[in-house]
C-alpha cells in the first residue's frame, strides 16, 4: 500500500501540502498517523434517536479496528431523524428529505477531505439508505456497520414493539383498553437503545445492507446491547483496510445481481414498504435500473419465510437466534433464488459467507419447503388509480383483504383522516384515501402509522383499507397501499377520487383500479385545480421543487 498513490495523498504529500498537514497536526495527529490511510468514520450518533444513542460506542469500536489494521480513523458526523418521534405531526415532513441531506453531507465530507475509505455507522430509517446512496455516489471503498436492533419489551410474557403502542392508542380510543393499560404499553415496549425491534424500516434496511453485500454478516440482526455488536464494529474497522487494499468499491459490490439478491431477501423477510423507495434510490445512485415491475417479478417467485412484527409476533432478536440473514440467504440459495458468486465487503463471495449458516428455528424462519406463502412479502399494484405503481406489504394483509372492492372515503391530509378514524366516522368496507401527502404534495411523503395503527387498534384492519400517495411506517399492517404514483400534487388519478367511488383491489394479481369510466375521469381532470404548495420557505420548499416521483425513489432531480 505504501508504494501506491492514495486519495489522501492530495492533502498529505509534497511540500505544497504543508498547510494541510499543519491543520492535521492541529487535530493532534502525529506524523506517523499521517503516513497511514485516512479512514472516514461517519457516525450518526445523537441524543434524540433511541437507535443512535449508543453509536458513540460503536464508533469507538470501529476506530479501534481501523487502528489495529494500520489505518488512521477520523470521526465525522451525520444527522438523523427519529421517525417515531416525528410521527403524526408536521415534523414527519422532514423525515424522507433528511435522506437526501445525509447523502449530500456524507459525499461532501468524504470528498472534501480526501478520505481513502469510509465506514458508515447508521441505524435508523433514512440514515441507512442515505449513507448507502453516498457510498454508491462517491464510490470510495466503504463498509456499513449499524448499531443493531432494540430488544423487544415484555408485558405479561408477551413480546412488545413500538407498533403495539401505536395500535394501543387506537384500542384506547375505541374503549377496548383503559389509560392504565396504555401507560403499561408505553413504559414497556421500548426497553433500551437500538432500532425498533420489529421488521420495520430500520431493521429492514440493516438486513438488506447485509444482503446486498455492503455490511458484514450479522449486521442486520445482532442486538444493540450485545457484546457481539461491539465486536462486529471492530471487525468492520479492520475489514475496511482489506477492502481498501483490494480497492473494492461500492459499485463493484452493488451490482444489478446484488440488488436482485437484496430484493429476494426483502421478499423472504417481509420487509417494510419503504425498502422499495430506498432500494430504488440507492440503485439510482449506483446506476442500476430498477423498474417497479421487476420487483413484482422477483416477488412472484420468492417465498415469504418470516412473519416478523408487524406481520406476526416474532421480533428481530428471534430472527437473530434463528440464524439471521445468512440463514435466510442459505434457504434462498437452496432453491437457487440468489446469486452466490457475488463479492461482498467480506472480500469473500456470498457462498463463502453463508456456508456455515444454519436455520436454528424453523418456526421463526420457515424452510424453503414450507413458506408462509409462495410469493414475497411486498407487492407493487398497478391500474388506473396507480399507473406508475403503489406498494403494499402483502405479508401483513389479512387473507380476506387480498381481493376486495371498497367504497372510497377521501381526505386531503393525514390529520383530516385520523380525526375521522378516531371520531368513529369510518365504516367497514370503506377505503380511506389520503392524498396530497406525496413527495411534492406533503411535501416530504409522510409516514402514516397513526391512521393505520388506529384502524388496527380499533379492530378495523380486516375491514377497512387505506391508500395514499404518502408512505407508511414499516410497523404498519393491514391493507395499506402507499407510494401511489403519480401523486395528487402532480395531477395523478388519486386526485380525482370522490367519496363513494368504488375501488377494486386484487393484490395477488398486482392490480388496483378506480371503477369510474375514463370519460368521467377526463371530466374530473378538467375541473382539477392546480396544486398550491403548502410550504413556501426553507429547506422543504427547495425539496418540493427538486424531488422526483416515488416510483423512482423520490430522489432529488
Amino acid at each position: 500500500m505504501a508504494s501506491k498513490q492514495r486519495t489522501s495523498d492530495m492533502v498529505l504529500k509534497g511540500p505544497e501540502r504543508a498547510p494541510h498537514r499543519s491543520l492535521l497536526y492541529a487535530l493532534g495527529l502525529s506524523a506517523e498517523e499521517m503516513k497511514r490511510p485516512l479512514i472516514g468514520v461517519v457516525s450518526s450518533f445523537n441524543e434524540i434517536i433511541p437507535g443512535h444513542i449508543h453509536l458513540d460506542k460503536i464508533a469507538e469500536a470501529v476506530k479501534a479496528g481501523v487502528r489495529i489494521a494500520g489505518g488512521t480513523p477520523i470521526l465525522v458526523p451525520a444527522i438523523g431523524v427519529c421517525d417515531g418521534i416525528a410521527m403524526g405531526h408536521p415534523g414527519m415532513k422532514y423525515s424522507l428529505p433528511s435522506r437526501e441531506l445525509i447523502a449530500d453531507s456524507c459525499e461532501t465530507l468524504a470528498l472534501a477531505h480526501c478520505f481513502d475509505a469510509v465506514v458508515y455507522i447508521p441505524n435508523c430509517d433514512k440514515i441507512i439508505p442515505g449513507m448507502l446512496m453516498a457510498a454508491a455516489r462517491t464510490n470510495i471503498p466503504s463498509i456499513v456497520v449499524s448499531g443493531g436492533p432494540m430488544l423487544g419489551g415484555d408485558l405479561d410474557g408477551r413480546h412488545l414493539s413500538l407498533s403495539n403502542v401505536f395500535e394501543a392508542v387506537g384500542a384506547c380510543k375505541a374503549g377496548k383498553i383503559g389509560q392504565k393499560e396504555l401507560t403499561d404499553y408505553e413504559e414497556t415496549a421500548c426497553p433500551g437503545c437500538g432500532s425498533c425491534s420489529g421488521m420495520f424500516t430500520a431493521n429492514s434496511m440493516n438486513c438488506l445492507s447485509e444482503a446486498i453485500g455492503m455490511a458484514l454478516p450479522g449486521n442486520g440482526t445482532i442486538p444493540a446491547v450485545a457484546a457481539a455488536r461491539t465486536r462486529l464494529a471492530k471487525e468492520a474497522g479492520m475489514q475496511i483496510m482489506k477492502v481498501l487494499a483490494k480497492n473494492l468499491r461500492p459499485r463493484d459490490v452493488m451490482t444489478p445481481a446484488a440488488f436482485a439478491n437484496a430484493l429476494r431477501v426483502d421478499m423472504a423477510l417481509g420487509c417494510s414498504t419503504n425498502s422499495v423507495l430506498h432500494l430504488t434510490a440507492i440503485a439510482h445512485e449506483a446506476g442500476v435500473p430498477m423498474p417497479l415491475k421487476r420487483i413484482n417479478e422477483i416477488s412472484a417467485t420468492t417465498p415469504n419465510l418470516c412473519h416478523l412484527s408487524p406481520a406476526g409476533p416474532d421480533l428481530i432478536q428471534d430472527l437473530h437466534l434463528a440464524g439471521g440473514v445468512p440463514a435466510v440467504m442459505k434457504q434462498l440459495a437452496q432453491a437457487k433464488l440468489i446469486d452466490t458468486s457475488l463479492v461482498t465487503v467480506t472480500c469473500k463471495t456470498v457462498a463463502q459467507n453463508i456456508a456455515g449458516a444454519v436455520n436454528r428455528n424453523p418456526q421463526v424462519l420457515r424452510p424453503i419447503s414450507n413458506p408462509y406463502s409462495p410469493t414475497g412479502g411486498l407487492a407493487v399494484l398497478f391500474g388506473n388509480l396507480a399507473p406508475r405503481g403503489g406498494v403494499v406489504k402483502r405479508s401483513a394483509v389479512a387473507p380476506e383483504m387480498l381481493k376486495r372492492t371498497y367504497s372510497a372515503r377521501v381526505f386531503d391530509s393525514e390529520e383530516a383522516a385520523i380525526a375521522a378514524i378516531f371520531g368513529g366516522k369510518i365504516k367497514k368496507g370503506e377505503m380511506v384515501v389520503i392524498r396530497y401527502e406525496g413527495p411534492k404534495g406533503g411535501p416530504g411523503m409522510r409516514e402514516m402509522l397513526g391512521p393505520t395503527s388506529a384502524l388496527a387498534g380499533m379492530g378495523l384492519d380486516k375491514d377497512v383499507a387505506l391508500i395514499t400517495d404518502g408512505r407508511f411506517s414499516g410497523a404498519t399492517r393491514g391493507a395499506a397501499i402507499g407510494h401511489v404514483a403519480p401523486e395528487a400534487a402532480d395531477g395523478g388519478p388519486i386526485a380525482l377520487v370522490k367519496n363513494g367511488d368504488k375501488i377494486a383491489v386484487d393484490i395477488p394479481a398486482y392490480k388496483i383500479n378506480l371503477l369510474v369510466s375514463a370519460k368521467e375521469l377526463q371530466a374530473r381532470a378538467k375541473k382539477l385545480k392546480p396544486f398550491k404548495p403548502r410550504v413556501t420557505g426553507g429547506w422543504l420548499a427547495r425539496y418540493q421543487r427538486l424531488v422526483g416521483p416515488a416510483d423512482i425513489g423520490a430522489v432529488l432531480q
